[in-house]
């Protein structure tokens, strides 16, 4: 019987400079933690590297820092806290002529989502993402794979009527990026740390509102609703800013097409479903485990 090793993942090119993005947003640790969040959502992208004025990489930050940070600021203003409070030092670093396999291997190591590329003087080069892996098993893997093989079926699931206080510790306490929603087994939405950042219009607030005022809504920073930052979680439940209806697979269809819905819809995560009922979920961290363990 051969093992996962024994047959997965043969990628046709393993250089790591068909997928590396050599032109990565960066900022500086003197950026507030709002201008950081800003750029995030302006480039459509989860991470930040942060350079020093050498141009060197001292840092980086993330979607998730960003949540956690607002989650422990208590009642210190959101206004005066800089990306170099909170951004991760502990950098993972690789050279151009590392392999997309020893990408793979770092990320599950460090349980990261990029490794950051340095040229021989220690400037940036570029980044590498688990995106650009998942894009790479999607297009150079020589093997199929089913869903089931490489699935997590531990799901960490909470119901559309929780808190969304709730929500966020099984985010930060279990240390994972999305929380499926479900009712009666059946995956009804998902949450990630993205809809923690922006002011995300609760579904009963965005029928009967001004549209002017749901701009003016959706401008503000979160933590700007109250003295205490976690206080404007209060009111709300899981089903007011989860994304309903969530893409899903099946058990049995291939990793391709779940890569493929993954990079499609922008997202990282599928629940995982046997006739209609959550079994487990499948992630980019999922196929970067099965890139590693080639």
């Amino acid at each position: 019987m051969s093992s996962l090793s024994d047959n997965l993942l043969i990628i046709k090119n393993p250089d790591i400079n068909q997928v590396m993005v050599k032109r990565s947003v960066t900022v500086k640790p003197s950026t507030t933690l709002l201008e950081a969040r800003d750029v995030l959502f302006r480039h459509k992208i989860r991470r930040l590297v942060v350079l020093n004025e050498k141009e060197k990489p001292v840092g980086i930050i993330t979607e998730k820092d960003i949540a956690r940070s607002i989650y422990n600021l208590g009642t210190r203003s959101i206004k005066s806290v800089k990306v170099g409070d909170f951004m991760s030092k502990n950098l993972i670093t690789v050279t151009k002529d590392s392999t997309i396999y020893d990408c793979a291997k770092l990320m599950r190591r460090h349980r990261i989502s990029s490794v950051i590329v340095i040229n021989k003087d220690g400037t940036l080069a570029g980044l590498v993402t688990k995106t650009d892996l998942v894009s790479v098993f999607l297009t150079k893997s020589t093997v199929p794979l089913k869903v089931a093989s490489i699935m997590t079926k531990n799901v960490i699931t909470a119901a559309p009527g929780d808190s969304l206080l709730l929500i966020e510790s099984l985010l930060i306490n279990h240390r994972i990026s999305r929380v499926v929603i479900q009712r009666n087994r059946r995956p009804v939405g998902i949450i990630t740390y993205r809809d923690f950042m922006p002011a995300k219009i609760p579904h009963w607030i965005a029928e009967f509102a001004d549209p002017k005022e749901l701009e003016e809504y959706r401008r503000r920073s979160v933590p700007e609703f109250s003295a205490n930052q976690l206080n404007y979680l209060l009111p709300f439940k899981a089903v007011d800013i989860m994304a309903p209806n969530p893409i899903t697979v099946d058990v049995n269809d291939d990793v391709g097409l779940a890569a493929m819905l993954m990079i499609r819809n922008n997202i990282s995560g599928l629940p995982v479903a046997r006739k209609g009922l959550l079994v487990g979920i499948i992630t980019k961290s999922d196929i970067v485990k099965a890139i590693a363990e080639k």
